[in-house]
Order: C-alpha cells, then sequence, then structure tokens
C-alpha cells in the first residue's frame, strides 16, 4: 500500500511538517514523487518511520538514528529486539514509580507507613530515568549494559544519608574546579583535588572504580557537547580542564 504525507502522517500520528523535514533531512525519503509533486511512501518507508519513531520514543538524536539507520549493517530484526528489551526497562520504571506514588498517597491519607528508604525511591528512579533520556545511549556504547544497570542499582540502594553526601560532594567538584581553573594549571594541587573529588563522587555510582573508566569519562566530557555543557555551563573551557585534571591524576596523559 502507497501512503501521500497527509495519509502517512495519519497512520503515523505525527505531522506532515515533521514528514517534510525527515526527506529534508534525508533520514525518511519517499518512494518516489507524483506526476502530481506529491510524495509517494511504500512499505519499505513505513516500515523505516516505525523505527525512527521507536528510536524517538526512546530518546535518540535525530542524528544519531540516521546514522543507525542508514549504516550498511543495520539489522532492523535486532534492532527491533533491542527496542523492545528497552521499552520492558522503561515499563519497570514506571510501574516501580506508579507504587512509589501510590504508596505516598496511602502515607497522606493515614493508611499506610513508609520507611524512608521507601520515601525516597521514587526520587532516585526519577534520577536514574532522566539520566537514562539525556545519556543511556552513549553510556551503554563506551561501557555496557552490565555496568550501567548495576550503576543504576547501587543508586537505588543508597539511603537518604548517602545521597545527602553524593549531592554536597557534586557542589564540592565543582567549586574546588571553579578554583582551580583560574589558575590555569590542570597539574596544580587545587585541580588535583578537584580530580580526586570527582573519583570520590563518582565512586558513589560505579560498582567498581578504575584509572581507565575515569579518564574515559573525562574524555567523554569534552567528546559529546550534552556532558560538555555541564561544565561549561560555568565557564567555556572548563570541561576540557577537568578532562586534563583528570588525566594527570590517573596518570594516562597523552
Amino acid at each position: 500500500m502507497e501512503y501521500t504525507v497527509q495519509k502517512l502522517g495519519r497512520l503515523a500520528g505525527i505531522s506532515t511538517r515533521t514528514l517534510r523535514y525527515y526527506d529534508e533531512i534525508g533520514i525518511l525519503k519517499p518512494a518516489r514523487i507524483n506526476s502530481s509533486g506529491y510524495r509517494i511512501y511504500g512499505q519499505d518507508e513505513v516500515d523505516r518511520l516505525q523505527q525512527i519513531l521507536f528510536y524517538r520514543e526512546l530518546g535518540v538524536s535525530l542524528e544519531t538514528i540516521k546514522m543507525i539507520i542508514t549504516s550498511p549493517s543495520f539489522d532492523r530484526a535486532k534492532a527491533l529486539k533491542e527496542h523492545h528489551e528497552k521499552l520492558l526497562e522503561k515499563r519497570e520504571q514506571i510501574n516501580l514509580l506508579i507504587a512509589n506514588v501510590e504508596k505516598t498517597i496511602a502515607l497522606t491519607e493515614g493508611r499506610i507507613s513508609m520507611s524512608d528508604q521507601e520515601k525516597f525511591e521514587g526520587f532516585k528512579k526519577k534520577l536514574i530515568d532522566d539520566n537514562e533520556e539525556q545519556y543511556g545511549e552513549e553510556i551503554r556504547k563506551k561501557y555496557g549494559k552490565d555496568a550501567v544497570h548495576q550503576s543504576n542499582a547501587k543508586l537505588m540502594n543508597m539511603t537518604e544519608k548517602q545521597f545527602e553526601e553524593v549531592t554536597k560532594l557534586e557542589k564540592q567538584v565543582k567549586d574546588i574546579l571553579a578554583q582551580a581553573f583560574a589558575t590555569g594549571n590542570p597539574a596544580s594541587i587545587l585541580a588535583q583535588k578537584a580530580a580526586d573529588l570527582h573519583r570520590q563522587w563518582l565512586s558513589y555510582y560505579w560498582s567498581e572504580y578504575s584509572k581507565e573508566a575515569h579518564s574515559g569519562l573525562a574524555q567523554m566530557y569534552v567528546d559529546d557537547e550534552r556532558f560538555k555543557a555541564y561544565y561549561d555551563d560555568a565557564q567555556p573551557g572548563m570541561a576540557q580542564f577537568l578532562r586534563d585534571a583528570i588525566h594527570i591524576y590517573t596518570g594516562t596523559k597523552k
């Protein structure tokens, strides 16, 4: 079956403007243009659009989606299985958050009591969900699924006191880093203190620490614009400065 832009948009629940944009950036071209100048989409394009929307639902950028689905090694069946796995993970996270909200409602109505750990569970889960949506794909590629799952599990098992400690430590890292940045020397005592505090902060999340992984993460702070913005928001160049300080700290400076 063939579809015009309007019909495919209605079928998929997206705007014709979106479909035209997908055509412009080369992520979803029509099968042909008919004699009246209308874009016509066939079954292959419908299948590709479904794949694009799956990735979009998981928070993957259009640039990354284009790279994935236009790759000669792209395997649609494998990709669908991966989507299925991630959606199951997402459902589990949502179910846990729903259960936490329901418990909190019951608590406020005086029907049950909740431990501090239970009260805190929903908040930690939201933090995991937000990180997953923003950085999940890149982190999994770099460190693997098991490492990510272990890190998430460690966060979920944090006590409220531990979470307060790691939040305070995160602020310390940024404060000391700002002072060190003013010196311009990533090998300075202040810069190395910032790198050590950064290691301590990571240890709250990572199941195990290694200099190589720490160094690799520091490099990602420079290579990935989203990570870079977290530090450069305070002052441009700070992400690179922290990278250099961590490379010196871990002994991996090139």
